[in-house]
């Protein structure tokens, strides 16, 4: 490109040289060639005049008296009646201008000067207009090669910007150019890295989050196939394969969760269900890890609630809160529910030694775990909790207790404390 920008500069310089350096090359060899012309009629003018007049006042007339008038390169012959030919300078050789003037006495002046002499001018204006035409073609070049520098390297740059787009490097530049169309240019390149960014920030979320969210599911669903090949009772394969369905429904519901959140995490399909079966879900599903880990798991609190909300989330907040317990917590794991105002809560508690201080509300950012964990089971809990309509919060640190609170609607009938071993 540089190189064309260059030479198409150089082509319109040229063509503009020539056009009016042609011309002007005319006009000065006619106006010099007029000026010789016009300076020997004035010569020749002067001359008569002279003679005339030195004729009237009776005076002598010859050549040292006619001499001064006369240039070097100019040669005059004065021609008088009755009189020999008067002869001043060196008769040119080759062509000539000349011009003759007659005076009134009857003289008769011949001035004549080599066209060499217009022709040493002529040569000289030329060269004159070739170097002023050479000063402009070296300027025309400079500024051709300066002006394809500033449209060529931003050019440069924009290709190196869309070449990292394309390799996955996704940061924006911010770089502009002082050129409008290229300007524009650069500003949809940064708005389509910080779009791409975006999209992999989003996908290599939801990567995370499908690896922890499915982790949890799948190992239940592995423990309750490893009972049905460890067992020929057919009633216990039974149950066991019932409940492992159950466990693969609410699989694909995880799945079909984290796909609608990594699209829009405000769309849900919210409705009213009883968090007694969630709860009972959840209990059913972490006894068994529990029971391996030597540690048991309960519910209390107020009975029969019923909240507005997606089940499938709820169980997966629920099932983050228990695994995060299970994992760093120690002792029992107590879930209790409970109502403020219009919300129902579920609360999630055990005996471990808590939070500690200097994460507090820090604990539900990504990446943020206070031991060498992924740090994303808590953050993707809260993400489901506010797509659901509701909030999870760190209500206390020590012991440590996070609260689950839901949309509630009327009970289908009163409460009642209850605990569940």
């Amino acid at each position: 490109m540089r190189r064309r920008l260059i030479q198409s500069t150089l082509a319109v310089v040229l063509v503009v040289i020539a056009v009016f350096g042609v011309s002007l090359v005319i006009v000065e060899t006619r106006t010099i060639s007029n000026s010789a012309q016009e300076r020997v009629e004035s010569e020749a003018v002067r001359l008569a005049s002279i003679v005339d007049s030195r004729i009237l006042a009776a005076e002598n007339v010859n050549a040292d008296v006619l001499r001064n008038p006369v240039s070097k390169t100019q040669y005059a012959v004065i021609k008088m009646p009755g009189r020999a030919p008067i002869e001043i300078g060196s008769r040119p050789q080759g062509d000539v201008i000349h011009s003759t003037q007659h005076g009134e006495e009857g003289e008769t002046v011949t001035v004549q000067e080599p066209r060499s002499a217009v022709t040493r001018e002529v040569g000289r204006t030329l060269l004159i207009i070739a170097l002023v035409a050479l000063l402009a073609v070296i300027a025309a070049v400079l500024l051709a090669v300066r002006q394809a520098n500033r449209l060529a390297s931003p050019l440069t740059d924009l290709a190196e910007t869309a070449e990292r787009l394309g390799s996955g490097d996704p940061r924006p530049r911010h770089k502009r150019y002082g050129v409008p169309e290229l300007d524009r240019v650069a500003d949809v390149l940064d708005s389509s890295a910080e779009r791409i960014g975006r999209m992999l920030t989003a996908e290599r979320r939801l990567a995370a989050d499908a690896s922890h969210q499915l982790r949890t599911p799948l190992t239940a669903l592995s423990m309750r196939l490893e009972e049905i090949t460890l067992t020929d009772d057919p009633d216990t394969v039974k149950e066991e394969a019932t409940i492992a369905l159950a466990q693969v429904e609410r699989l694909t519901d995880v799945v079909e969760r984290l796909l609608t959140n990594s699209r829009d995490p405000r769309t849900g399909s919210a409705v009213t269900f009883d968090l007694d079966e969630v709860i009972q879900q959840q209990l059913a599903e972490w006894r068994p890890a529990y029971r391996s880990a030597g540690r048991a798991i309960v519910s209390s609190g107020k009975r029969h609630l019923t909240a507005v909300g997606t089940p499938g989330a709820v169980a997966q907040v629920l099932a983050a809160l228990i695994e995060n317990s299970l994992m760093h917590g120690g002792g029992t794991v107590a879930l209790r529910t409970r109502v403020t105002g219009n919300q129902a809560v579920i609360e999630v508690t055990d005996e471990g030694p808590g939070v500690p201080a200097d994460l507090g509300a820090r604990i539900f950012e990504r990446t943020i775990s206070g031991r060498n964990s992924t740090g994303i089971g808590l953050a993707v809990a809260r993400d489901l909790a506010e797509a659901d309509g509701g909030r999870l919060e760190l209500l206390q640190t020590h012991p440590p207790v996070f609260g689950l609170f839901l949309s509630r609607t009327a009970p289908t009938q009163k409460g009642e404390e209850a605990t569940v071993r």
